[in-house]
């Protein structure tokens, strides 16, 4: 049987993804190689308890919080580099899945130009979990034959999209980084035809025990998320609602 050491070898760094924040959610590999480390670097946004997983590693928070204190990218990569050469079992591990608004390439391209080896170990990214803990589907027949993953804005400030694809009705898109700029997408969307009553499901700490879940419509949104106060890493779910809101709706169409 393979051991853990053989699984991530001296001098290798490998990217693992955290998950979206249930340890239970973790893959069987993530466990596997976090239990070899030796070294862990990993986000602000992954838990203590999935942390606490590689207990014989040395741990090295390198965290980014959205508009916050944050490490430079420039000196998380050296970091990894300068345990990797020293010859230790790294695991930079990232919330979520780290390829997607992970900055994964950054830190791979820092590995190439240091001739470091690494892997990647994908996980479960927070749309995919946001929706399966409603019972939904991202993707679903006759409504939607394409899912757009996105962020609400970059290092230039608000993210410029595809506008007038995410107006046309069925649209499902899983938003990221996207609560401090609801206000600029919903003036976006409805000047591309969007209708107002577009549901938008906003999910904070998905799969966490202290998830929360706000049920909105476009027109609705950013005042809704004024209103709510969300702490912690959100998704917003465009074009889906939660099963019981949906049924609400349901109901006051008959009526009328």
């Amino acid at each position: 049987m393979t051991s853990p050491q053989d699984r991530l070898p001296q001098g290798h760094v490998a990217f693992v993804g955290a998950g979206p924040g249930d340890p239970e959610l973790l893959t069987i590999r993530a466990l596997r190689l976090l239990q070899a480390a030796e070294v862990v670097l990993h986000d602000a946004l992954v838990p203590a308890e999935i942390v606490a997983l590689a207990p014989q590693a040395q741990l090295v928070p390198v965290g980014k919080i959205g508009f916050g204190p944050s490490m430079k990218q420039d000196d998380i990569n050296a970091l990894i580099v300068s345990h990797a050469q020293a010859g230790a079992r790294v695991v930079r591990l990232k919330a979520g899945d780290p390829g997607v608004f992970g900055r994964l390439d950054e830190e791979t391209d820092a590995m190439d130009a240091a001739g470091i080896t690494f892997t990647v170990c994908p996980g479960l990214t927070a749309a995919t979990a946001a929706a399966a803990g409603m019972g939904l589907s991202l993707t679903r027949r006759g409504r939607n034959s394409d899912l757009r993953l996105l962020t609400g804005h970059d290092v230039k400030g608000f993210a410029e999209q595809d506008w007038r694809a995410l107006a046309r009705p069925g649209a499902v898109a899983g938003i990221y980084m996207g609560k401090k700029a609801s206000r600029f997408l919903q003036g976006r969307l409805m000047m591309h035809g969007a209708s107002p009553d577009t549901p938008v499901t906003v999910v904070a700490n998905a799969s966490r025990p202290d998830e929360r879940r706000l049920a909105a419509t476009l027109a609705t949104l950013p005042s809704e998320l004024d209103a709510a106060d969300l702490n912690g890493p959100a998704v917003l779910l465009l074009g889906l609602a939660p099963r019981d809101a949906l049924a609400v709706r349901a109901l006051t169409q008959e009526a009328l």
